[in-house]
């Protein structure tokens, strides 16, 4: 990585690690945020339960139960996040039903592009959706890229934690993410001896330098796309309680748990 990118990543680390902070310790962003993470963390569990039964069937244990744990653990990310916004009486939008409500409403925005990231759209440039299916992935982009979004997670997950404020709920909602951290940082550390596993201690180099570029790259147009809509994020809280949200989770797995 060229000392020009170095410094925008740290600008843009910096930046992002502000804005994100900021909008969970607002009350009126807060719920919006914890949606946004519930979302992504539960979004990725069917593709990793399928890349850890590919590695499986090509022979690859070790990487199979990482992946099934890392798939684990997002699974219980999910559940934290929902149950955080549980305790502010919240819960993710139904994307299929609000699809269904607007139904002849081609003036509204679509629940599709709530969705859409321009952040993924930059970081994933040059690939298509069909070269991202877990048969089909390669496994050194798969273990590269998800490698600098874990590293960098776990160090975002840390500095929102201690942007919430200090009361009963906000602290309890700090030790999940507090938690969440620590498992980011295990995913990192075992995508990063995947990498060894396979390839020149170079050569890791320069892959992690590659995603790191283009992750850089992402900001840039994740940043650029909040301009052009004036800071405005998608909304994807809405009020009330999921049924089957309404029994307390096992405080030993959901540390959110009241």
């Amino acid at each position: 990585m060229n000392l020009f990118t170095h410094v925008l990543h740290i600008l843009g680390s910096g930046a992002v690690a502000f804005v994100s902070a900021r909008s969970l310790r607002d009350p009126l962003t807060r719920p919006n945020t914890l949606a946004g993470l519930q979302l992504a963390e539960s979004g990725s569990v069917p593709f990793l339960e399928a890349l850890s039964a590919r590695a499986a069937a090509e022979g690859d244990t070790w990487l199979a139960e990482k992946l099934a744990k890392h798939a684990s653990d997002e699974n219980r990310h999910g559940q934290i996040f929902a149950h955080a916004l549980k305790q502010l009486n919240k819960q993710v939008i139904d994307f299929k039903s609000l699809a269904q409500a607007q139904e002849g409403k081609p003036k509204e925005a679509k629940p599709d592009d709530r969705r859409r990231s321009p952040f993924f759209e930059a970081y994933f440039e040059g690939y298509s959706q069909e070269t991202f299916k877990p048969q089909n992935i390669d496994w050194t982009v798969f273990m590269a890229s998800t490698y600098i979004l874990e590293l960098d997670a776990s160090r975002d997950f840390v500095r929102m934690a201690h942007a919430l404020p200090d009361d009963p709920v906000s602290v309890n909602i700090r030790k999940g993410m507090l938690s969440v951290a620590q498992d980011e940082t295990g995913h990192a550390a075992y995508l990063r001896e995947a990498l060894e596993r396979r390839l020149s201690p170079a050569a890791v180099t320069a892959v992690i330098d590659e995603w790191r570029t283009r992750k850089v790259n992402a900001m840039l147009a994740m940043v650029s796309n909040l301009l052009q809509k004036g800071g405005k994020m998608p909304e994807l809280a809405r009020d009330g309680v999921p049924i089957e949200m309404t029994a307390e989770p096992d405080a030993a797995s959901t540390p959110v748990a009241a």
